[in-house]
């Protein structure tokens, strides 16, 4: 079950494998040939007393500064003798790493961690870093023996790379910094002690092969991304459950309509969708059939069974003296209101929810589009070049770039954080219209019975989606507009793409919780639609035209002239109940009910709802409800 790197192959998948299920890794021969070549080109020209940046001169603004072959002075006032023992070259690539390692707060999770490693050995197996093979080697052995340097969160900007970040890992092979090892924080000396390696000393470049580049960002990005792939599609499946729980209508899914607008996210998610909805009785069911809630009563039901609902029904009549001008439209439907507005169209969040979702995932495929690239390139620098043809100086096989900035990264996160509170905005509203009794097409007030008057129901559920997307909204500014320049200016423009990232992967976590309770408060919905239809079904079943007659409002006497009329129209709306079947919600959503139900009861009465939100936000993290993802 070892992934093998070669530098040119990695994917997204294999990292998240790496990083969240513990994979190991091993080094394929033939990468390992091109950092041994790379490797021993850089000791030749040192030999030969080439100058080359970042092995022979300083880094940065240091660039001018050329390295002696001794120090102007042996001893300094407060040095350690020990670091200074080797070359110059040596001191300098060690000081490099112990002085950038200078990040701030908490450390990063370990499976941020083990994503910077793969991605780290595996840029460096391209061949064009100067890093020797047995330094690689004991980077991955860090991988794979488990041990997770401590990498605190904050400190990077993007440009040179993730230097701070990348130095804490790399310091580590020092015997220097912290790690964790099965879960214990120890010093790096011991870290390596544990898995028997000793620390190293650094040759040529090697510091700055080790940190820098874009590998902190691109660590954090492929894990948000693969949340954000997971999140887009509960997204869809909440979006599912809701437009379920509204018997609303699909025309705006259909694959027609979205051929005259071709965005790919769009039809995606429109097809999704429609998958998902595969085998709902409720959407697209005529206005006349749904009833609304009536709070239940000791008298609502006449039957002992039908005594133990949690709620009553009923529809209004329309006597035929208020139809004019609308005859062609109670030639089609019935003459009773119930719980469905008589509107082809529903509200913006459930009808255009394919352009809003496929908007954030064609967000989510030009980042994948991205870091595709990014995880098989080369970011740091200089670039070594051992084999270039007819070079004549030493600038043409050790060159100087940019591949370090993180702007490629930065950007395309930047759309991602945009659309991750667009999404979050969607699903809040979805969930507002749920619980409003002036929008949610008959349903009850906050989805509780409430005949006593004591209940809030899913009210303030509503709330904490509201802050959680306010909070997504406020965070949103992208990072990668504002750079603040370093190193005295020698890098003067940054991407700030590592906070872009970390921004990102943060904020998915709220997205999930957002969606998360939208799906809890969609569950109880669905299930008093699904009732409150079915038991109107049951009653019309019965054949008992004046049960069903007195579920309904302003229905004439028995001694008016249009009485005869509306006895006529109940018995076409009992035939119709009766011969509907039963109301059922599509078949991916009426799994993914079941297993939210498996976790939490329907909620008839005021109780305790703070484990239900951990057991929901717990199931939509897991991935559990997509099991069956269609």
């Amino acid at each position: 079950m070892t992934i093998e790197l070669d530098g040119s192959s990695l994917t997204r998948a294999q990292v998240v494998e790496i990083a969240c299920r513990g994979r190991d890794v091993s080094l394929s021969p033939k990468a390992l040939q091109r950092v041994q070549r790379a490797a021993d080109f850089l000791a030749e020209k040192v030999s030969c007393g080439e100058p080359v940046y970042g092995v022979t001169t300083g880094f940065g603004s240091n660039a001018d500064k050329l390295l002696g072959a001794h120090r102007a002075r042996d001893e300094l006032p407060g040095g350690n003798p020990e670091q200074h023992e080797g070359s110059l070259l040596e001191e300098l690539q060690h000081n490099l790493l112990i002085t950038h390692a200078v990040c701030v707060g908490e450390p990063l999770a370990n499976d941020v961690v083990r994503a910077i490693l793969a991605i780290r050995i595996n840029t460096l197996l391209r061949g064009h870093s100067g890093i020797r093979v047995s330094t690689l080697e004991a980077l991955t052995a860090l991988l794979n023996r488990k041990v997770i340097p401590v990498i605190p969160a904050k400190g990077s900007v993007g440009a040179s790379g993730d230097l701070a970040p990348l130095s804490h890992l790399a310091i580590v092979l020092l015997g220097a910094g912290e790690a964790f090892v099965e879960g214990e924080r120890v010093s790096g000396a011991e870290a390596l002690q544990r898995i028997g390696l000793a620390p190293i000393r650094l040759s040529f470049k090697e510091g700055l092969a080790l940190n820098n580049g874009t590998t902190q960002m691109l660590a954090t990005a492929v894990l948000a991304l693969s949340r954000m792939e997971s999140l887009i599609a509960t997204a869809d499946l909440a979006a599912a459950m809701t437009l379920d729980a509204f018997a609303g209508r699909s025309g705006a899914l259909r694959p027609e309509v979205h051929a005259l607008r071709p965005h790919p996210g769009q039809v995606e998610t429109a097809r999704h969708v429609r998958a998902l909805l595969e085998g709902s009785t409720l959407v697209d069911i005529p206005y006349h059939l749904v009833p609304r809630f009536r709070t239940w009563s000791a008298d609502a039901w006449s039957d002992p069974v039908e005594q133990q609902r949690r709620f009553d029904i009923g529809w209004d009549y329309v006597p035929p003296s208020q139809r004019h001008g609308r005859e062609a439209f109670y030639q089609r439907f019935l003459p009773f209101k119930g719980g469905k507005k008589h509107q082809p169209q529903d509200a913006y969040c459930l009808r255009c929810m394919p352009q809003v979702h496929g908007a954030v995932r064609d967000a989510w495929e030009q980042a994948c589009r991205i870091i595709d690239i990014e995880l098989n390139s080369v970011t740091d620098n200089p670039l070594v070049f051992p084999d270039a043809e007819n070079p004549r100086f030493i600038e043409d096989q050790v060159i100087s770039a940019g591949h370090f900035h993180g702007m490629p990264l930065a950007l395309a996160m930047s759309y991602v954080k945009a659309a991750i509170p667009v999404l979050a905005s969607i699903s809040e509203r979805r969930l507002n219209k749920l619980v409003d009794p002036a929008n949610n097409d008959g349903l009850p007030a906050f989805l509780i019975g409430n005949e006593d008057g004591t209940d809030s129901g899913f009210m303030i559920v509503q709330y904490t989606a509201a802050a959680l997307v306010n909070d997504m909204a406020t965070r949103a500014h992208p990072a990668s507009v504002h750079s603040i320049p370093t190193s005295a200016n020698a890098e003067d423009h940054v991407s700030m793409g590592t906070n872009e990232a970390r921004h990102v992967l943060e904020m998915t976590e709220d997205l999930g919780h957002v969606l998360a309770l939208e799906l809890y408060t969609a569950a109880q919905a669905l299930e008093y639609r699904q009732d409150m239809l079915n038991a109107a079904r049951s009653l019309a079943e019965r054949g008992d035209c004046k049960a069903l007659a007195a579920k309904i409002s302003n229905s004439p006497r028995e001694d008016h002239a249009s009485f005869a009329v509306f006895e006529s129209e109940i018995r076409d709306l009992m035939k119709a109940l009766g011969e509907a079947g039963e109301f059922r919600a599509g078949d991916a959503v009426r799994k993914a009910h079941a297993k939210i139900r498996e976790a939490i009861d329907f909620m008839q009465r005021d109780r305790a709802m703070d484990g239900d939100v951990r057991r929901i936000c717990a199931l939509v993290a897991s991935n559990a409800l997509l099991e069956d993802r269609a």
